[in-house]
C-alpha cells in the first residue's frame, strides 16, 4: 500500500515537472513576429508628377479708355455675359475742359485779340495784292496791244507778263497768310472754350456718349473700375474672357519634375470641387524657371507648365477662372507591369530588398526595380506574381524570422 502511494507521488511531481518545463520552454521559444503583408501583383501601372494648378482663361481681353474721358457708372458686373460687337460693356463722355486761372484766362483773350489783328493784316495785304495783281494785267493787255502794233519791243512785253506772274504770286501767298492766321486765332479761341460753350451742361448728354463694345463672346471676369470717374487714355476698365471654350490649367513644377514632362503627356484634373476627375494634356512647358518661395520659406526653381482642358464643358459646369485643383502628369504608363508595394522596399549593402514570406518564414530577397509611383514600384527581377512581401518591416525582422499577420 505504501509502495502504491510512493509511486503515485512520484508519477505527480514528473507530471508537474514536465508541465513546468513545457511551460519554460513555450516561453523562451521565440514567437512569431506580427507583421504586414502585401502581395506582388501584375497588371496597369502609372507614373505621375502630382502639383497644385490653378485654371486660366488662355486669352484674356482687358477693356480699356480709347480716349482721355469721363467713365459713366458702369451697369455690368463680373460674370455676365457678353456678345461681341453688340455688349455695350462701359460708355464714357468726352473730358470737360480745364479750368483757367485768372493769369492764364487773360493771356488767352490777349492771344486772341493779337490773332484776330493778324487776320486783319493779312486780309489788308490780300487786297493790295489784288490791286497789284489788277495793275499788272491791264499793263499785260496794254503792253501787248502795243506789241502786237509794232509800237512795244518784245522785252517790254516780258517785263509786263513777269510782273504779273509776280503780282499772282503775291495774292497766292497774301490768301495763304489769311488762312494760317485764321488757324491761329482758332487755336486761340480754344484755349477759352469752357462747359457752356461745349453744352456739357445740358441734361441731355447721350448725343456726346462713347459706348464700348465688347471685342468677344465670353463673359466679364473682373471690373477694375464701376464708379464714374476721370480716366486718361488707356486706363484698364475690366477684364473679359471665355471660360467655356478658352479654360486652361496653369501648373508651377519644380524644376527637376519640369524635366520629365514633355508636351502632349496626358493629365488628370482632380480635387476640383466635383467628384469626377477632368482630362487634360500639356501644352506648352516653359524654357525658363523663376525663384519662388515655399509655404515654408524655401527658395525653390519653378517652370510654368500649360494643360488644355479636354473634358467637354458639361463634365466641367461650375469651374471657372482662377479656381484650385490638382493636377496629375503622366509621365509614364504601361499596361502589364509586376510590381511590389513601395513600402516593402529597403536597401541592404547599396541593393533593393523585400522580405518574401514563404510558410511563415521571412526571407530576405534582392529584387531589381525600375519605374515607381510612390504607392506601387515596377520589379524587373527577384519577385514573381502573387509572392507575399513584409509591408513596413521593423529592425526585429530578420533573414528567418517566423513572422504572422497582424491582428
Amino acid at each position: 500500500m505504501q509502495k502504491k502511494a510512493k509511486l503515485s507521488r512520484n508519477v505527480l511531481i514528473f507530471a508537474v515537472v514536465a508541465f513546468v518545463g513545457a511551460a519554460i520552454i513555450a516561453l523562451l521559444m521565440p514567437k512569431p513576429i506580427p507583421v504586414d503583408f502585401g502581395t506582388v501583383l501584375r497588371g496597369p501601372m502609372e507614373v505621375t508628377i502630382v502639383e497644385e494648378g490653378r485654371t486660366s482663361v488662355r486669352e484674356t481681353y482687358i477693356v480699356s479708355t480709347p480716349v482721355a474721358g469721363r467713365l459713366l457708372r458702369v451697369q455690368v458686373h463680373t460674370g455676365d455675359a457678353v456678345v461681341s460687337g453688340e455688349t455695350v460693356v462701359a460708355r464714357m463722355l468726352p473730358i470737360n475742359p480745364a479750368v483757367l486761372d485768372s493769369r492764364t484766362r487773360e493771356q488767352a483773350v490777349a492771344a486772341v485779340g493779337a490773332a484776330t489783328a493778324a487776320v486783319q493784316l493779312a486780309r489788308a495785304n490780300l487786297d493790295a495784292a489784288l490791286a497789284n495783281e489788277e495793275l499788272a494785267n491791264s499793263e499785260v493787255e496794254r503792253s501787248r496791244a502795243l506789241y502786237n502794233s509794232g509800237i512795244a519791243s518784245k522785252a517790254t512785253l516780258d517785263r509786263a507778263e513777269s510782273a504779273w506772274r509776280a503780282s499772282r504770286a503775291s495774292r497766292a501767298t497774301a490768301e495763304a497768310s489769311i488762312a494760317m492766321r485764321e488757324a491761329e486765332l482758332a487755336n486761340a479761341q480754344a484755349i477759352l472754350v469752357g462747359q457752356d460753350d461745349l453744352g456739357f451742361t445740358g441734361t441731355d448728354s447721350s448725343a456726346l456718349e462713347i459706348p464700348l463694345l465688347s471685342p468677344i463672346d465670353g463673359r466679364i471676369l473682373q471690373v477694375f473700375q464701376e464708379s464714374e470717374t476721370v480716366l486718361p487714355a488707356g486706363a484698364p476698365i475690366m477684364e473679359i474672357g471665355d471660360i467655356t471654350a478658352d479654360l486652361e490649367v496653369i501648373v508651377n513644377l519644380i524644376s527637376s519634375d519640369a524635366v520629365r514632362v514633355s508636351v502632349g503627356d496626358m493629365v488628370i484634373l482632380r480635387d476640383w470641387g466635383q467628384d469626377n476627375e477632368l482630362s487634360g494634356v500639356v501644352t506648352r512647358v516653359d524654357p525658363f524657371g523663376v525663384t519662388k518661395a515655399s509655404a515654408l520659406g524655401i527658395e525653390e526653381q519653378r517652370v510654368r507648365v500649360e494643360i488644355e482642358i479636354q473634358s467637354p464643358p458639361k463634365d466641367r459646369a461650375g469651374l471657372g477662372h482662377g479656381y484650385r485643383l490638382e493636377a496629375a502628369i503622366v509621365v509614364w504608363q504601361a499596361e502589364d507591369v509586376l510590381s511590389v508595394p513601395t513600402s516593402a522596399l529597403f536597401r541592404t549593402n547599396g541593393d533593393w530588398s523585400v522580405f518574401k514570406v514563404t510558410d511563415g518564414v521571412a526571407a530576405l530577397t534582392r529584387v531589381d526595380i525600375a519605374n515607381s509611383n510612390g504607392v506601387f514600384t515596377e520589379v524587373s527581377n527577384g519577385l514573381a506574381e502573387g509572392d507575399t512581401v513584409i509591408l513596413y518591416p521593423s529592425a526585429l525582422v530578420e533573414d528567418g524570422s517566423k513572422v504572422e499577420s497582424r491582428q
